[in-house]
């Protein structure tokens, strides 16, 4: 199967192979994937900003105009050796996955396809298409675990020459991990606040993130889970108001609903307090009940609902800053809606 594991992704795309001509990079962390798909595609060693050498394509557009990417693919460069064909925003699209399998059946000769996915199940069309691809090559992007946000801390600071005190890293660590572009954003405005000094502080942290043991954010997010909804929008206008950015009430929504996600997986043969019992990192003791409600009430498919929602939301805001505050309170509106829905059913 030509795919690689979540922990194999960064290795691969140090030294991806020469006769993969097909990528496909997947996932609910849509930061993330647009991070690599960016690696990869300074790896062609193509220049990024000539349209002659780089063909961006919205997947919606080439599922309109289907045949694009065939016709893309098997056009001749004419002032390189080869070209890009950039696809972003894939997802359901049949075409597109028909695309692939004809490509794989006759290999492009000047053109490497690089395809930006959401999160996809194992036997979506487009993602078994690449997985069976003999040029093919399938990198999923998850959410960061500490050691990854850890290494985002040190590559961001490395570029200002500012160190970070331990218990400031700490403090840091617990409002990052949603989505991969949050979190550089984030360690960057850290960084430009710092500017000057030798080292980060907790009291810097702590000015620019706030109460950062999380607890008012957790408050919006918990009320959003258990559909508590007048709760849920006390809450988050109180974040709002506060100066609180958006994107850190859908990361820590995100964190909440992947940690569930992983919870629910291992429930087989089990009940939720069992499985809350069971959770690494452990659960709060304040927080169990509330969690194992949760689980009771969610099921995996609409945790998937819900991270697809929220995802969705951290790119709408990063595309409409001027309006990140309204996104995020629809999308997670949406979702405490839903959790009051579900609760209404068990």
């Amino acid at each position: 199967m030509a795919q690689k594991k979540a922990h194999e992704v960064e290795g691969w795309l140090r030294r991806p192979p020469e006769n993969v001509l097909i990528v496909l990079i997947y996932g609910p962390d849509r930061g993330l994937v647009s991070e690599r798909a960016k690696a990869f595609a300074e790896k062609t060693g193509l220049p990024l900003d000539d349209p002659f050498s780089v063909v961006r394509l919205d997947a919606g557009e080439a599922e309109r105009d289907q045949g694009r990417l065939l016709d893309e693919a098997r056009t001749v460069p004419m002032f390189s050796s080869r070209r890009l064909l950039w696809v972003r925003n894939a997802g359901a699209q049949k075409s597109l996955a028909d695309d692939v399998k004809a490509l794989s059946a006759a290999p492009p000769r000047d053109a490497v396809i690089l395809i930006e996915a959401g999160d996809l199940k194992k036997g979506a069309p487009l993602r078994s298409a690449v997985e069976t691809s003999a040029i093919g090559m399938a990198l999923p992007c998850y959410g960061d675990e500490d050691r990854d946000i850890d290494s985002v801390i040190d590559d961001e600071l490395a570029k200002t020459a500012i160190g970070i005190a331990m218990e400031a890293r700490n403090a840091l660590r617990r409002n990052l991990g949603g989505d991969r572009l949050a979190t550089r954003g984030e360690i960057a405005k850290l960084a430009l606040y710092a500017h000057g000094k030798r080292e980060i502080e907790l009291n810097d942290v702590l000015a620019m993130t706030g109460d950062v043991s999380g607890i008012s954010l957790d408050d919006a997010v918990d009320a959003m889970l258990d559909g508590k909804i007048d709760a849920f929008d006390q809450a988050f206008s109180r974040q709002a108001l506060g100066g609180s950015q958006a994107y850190l009430v859908l990361a820590a929504a995100i964190r909440q609903m992947q940690s569930l996600h992983l919870m629910r997986a291992s429930m087989t043969g089990r009940n939720a307090a069992a499985a809350v019992a069971a959770a690494r990192p452990p659960v709060f003791f304040a927080r169990r009940k509330l969690v194992e409600r949760a689980l009771d009430r969610w099921s995996t498919e609409a945790l998937q609902r819900g991270l697809a929602r929220l995802q969705t939301a951290v790119l709408a805001t990063r595309q409409r800053p001027e309006l990140s505050v309204e996104i995020a309170r629809q999308a997670l509106l949406g979702i405490a809606v839903e959790g009051a829905r579900l609760g209404q059913r068990r």
